[in-house]
């Protein structure tokens, strides 16, 4: 009963954490705004940060960061170095019970339109 205790620990504390950002993802920029004509369309990803489950666990900032990382490593891994965000979105968790109840942030998506643009 300890050792499943414990895994299940391990795997609750490992949702908590933000997605990593392989290394080739590092060099890609998300913006709010279309890059220029010079910019080859890719196609569309959706990123994401969190399930109920996990994410009441996970602070924000670690479900907006794992949201980005995991849009910009699918990004890198289409050969694109810029990600204009379509949709942001934050769900929400919660219940009501006897006429109270509450809710909270438990994950972060991110869609984009993926473009390998020339380097400058």
């Amino acid at each position: 009963m300890k050792k499943l205790t414990l895994i299940t620990l391990a795997i609750l504390l490992a949702g908590c954490s933000a997605h990593n950002l392989n290394p080739q993802a590092q060099r890609v920029r998300v913006t709010n705004n279309e890059p220029g004509k010079e910019c080859k369309f890719l196609g569309d990803i959706t990123g994401s940060q969190g399930n109920f489950f996990t994410g009441g666990w996970t602070s924000n900032s670690n479900l907006e960061t794992g949201a980005r990382n995991d849009l910009k490593n699918q990004a890198a891994n289409m050969g694109g170095n810029v990600v204009s965000i379509i949709t942001q979105r934050a769900g929400q968790t919660g219940g009501m019970y006897d006429g109270s109840g509450s809710s909270e942030q438990t994950n972060v998506t991110l869609t984009g339109n993926v473009y390998h643009c020339p380097e400058a």
